[in-house]
């Protein structure tokens, strides 16, 4: 038998995980908010992967506690991720992924450009959700995988603070409100460039984005999210003294 994959968070995107890995033949044990990690550890000390599939603001908090024996096996799935988030809990090898498929309640799987993926269960990752006609591309470099975390961000964050302003689609945005797009665009990449330390390649992740707006025009640019993003955006911002006036503005208006 082959080993488990533990998917920690089985909601609509968890789901697609597991039922990729159910296609594979490995066992899944979901981890839900009422289970013990360190019981199912104890049943599972050495699985295949252990997926990391919760929002934003339960990740920290997850890892905080994930138990030893799973850390080489983790694989990180979020939204507005970056290398300080697994550095700061001493996770050193993780595999990561920039998700770039979509699963709304009711509906199947849409995918937008192709997902990435890097790390030791890259190619596991691949072949699963391959099983579920969903591409990924394996990164062999941690340089790119950085480059595809920005540009992950950079696309949710600027459609989702500037769909506050805007609503519409992401084609829509760039057809009718390119100038308010691209403010928000270089505000978020100043953020980004502090969060990472690193001097980014602001043309390359803006046509990257824009290839994302192309893989699916009619997306909605304002997820339930947005006002939560644009909250922790300013709040990082202030953290790195960073001047965001097109965000502020925004948040005057939308944010109350």
């Amino acid at each position: 038998m082959k080993r488990a994959v533990i998917v920690i968070g089985i909601g609509e995107m968890g789901s697609v995980f597991a039922r990729g890995f159910l296609r594979l033949g490995h066992p899944v044990y979901p981890v839900t908010r009422s289970d013990s990690m360190r019981e199912v550890a104890a049943v599972n000390p050495e699985p295949a992967a252990v997926i990391v599939a919760v929002g934003e603001n339960d990740l920290h908090p997850i890892l905080e506690t994930i138990p030893e024996t799973w850390q080489d096996s983790l694989i990180l799935i979020q939204n507005e991720l970056l290398p300080r988030d697994w550095q700061d809990f001493d996770i050193n090898h993780p595999t990561v992924m920039s998700v770039w498929f979509e699963k709304k309640k009711g509906k199947d799987v849409k995918v937008v450009v192709p997902s990435v993926a890097h790390g030791p269960n890259a190619e596991l990752i691949a072949s699963a959700l391959g099983t579920l006609n969903i591409p990924v591309e394996i990164l062999h470099g941690e340089d790119r995988l950085l480059f595809e975390l920005v540009r992950k961000n950079l696309y949710i964050l600027t459609t989702n603070i500037a769909g506050l302003e805007t609503d519409g689609t992401v084609s829509e945005l760039w057809r009718d409100h390119r100038e308010i797009a691209r403010s928000v665009a270089r505000e978020i990449l100043e953020i980004q460039a502090w969060l990472t330390d690193e001097s980014l390649d602001i043309d390359g992740l803006m046509q990257a984005m824009l290839t994302a707006f192309e893989g699916d025009p009619d997306h909605n640019c304002m997820g339930r999210s947005a006002a939560e993003r644009l909250a922790r955006a300013l709040e990082l911002a202030k953290q790195g003294n960073i001047e965001t006036p097109i965000l502020e503005a925004i948040a005057e208006k939308r944010l109350s």
